[in-house]
């Protein structure tokens, strides 16, 4: 899908922080009505592909005074920074790459022959196609630029292929009592 204004805008102020502090952007996500927006900002440790509870706290804290300065939401809005989570969300094409052979569920905005999802194990990626294989019609070519949104599927092999995730901080951010962040979808997850 084609970004808009506030989409550019937002990744202009949040990109390069994220990258500063040492992690990979994977989304940023603007949902809800006026009044009650979320701002959700997932990124990854390069080396793990999470974070830690700490990690996304100090994300959280480095976003805010930048997003408060440059005001680019018209509406109030929660910051949400995120850890993609086992069955992330595919936003890159190196995430194609990655989790070449995993089920994934996608959503093609637009059509493509007639489908509007779709649901395989993902064969390859090409330039800017990605190969599922459906199991009920074998294999098909999909743009990138056609999947408004994809996500793996959590599967044993999935699990298997993910590490655990560390949760080694969470025990000294409630003792010191520090900015606890609030684990958000099953992700782990800070909240400003």
């Amino acid at each position: 899908m084609p970004a808009t204004d506030l989409d550019t805008r937002l990744n202009a102020i949040i990109a390069p922080i994220v990258a500063d502090l040492g992690f990979d952007l994977v989304r940023i996500q603007l949902s809800g009505k006026p009044g009650d927006m979320t701002l959700q900002i997932m990124a990854e440790d390069p080396a793990t592909g999470q974070l830690t509870l700490a990690e996304c706290a100090a994300i959280s804290r480095a976003l805010d005074l930048p997003l408060d300065e440059a005001d680019p939401i018209d509406s109030e809005y929660a910051l949400e920074v995120s850890s993609p989570g086992i069955d992330r969300p595919l936003t890159r094409p190196s995430d194609w790459e990655k989790w070449a052979g995993h089920e994934v569920r996608l959503k093609l905005d637009p059509a493509v022959d007639g489908r509007v999802r779709a649901h395989g194990v993902i064969a390859a990626i090409a330039g800017e196609t990605v190969t599922l294989d459906i199991k009920s019609i074998g294999a098909i070519a999909l743009p990138l630029a056609a999947i408004a949104s994809a996500k793996l599927v959590l599967t044993p092999k999935l699990i298997k292929a993910t590490r655990p995730l560390d949760a080694s901080d969470a025990d000294e951010l409630i003792e010191t009592g520090d900015d606890i962040p609030e684990p958000v979808n099953d992700n782990e997850a800070a909240e400003d």
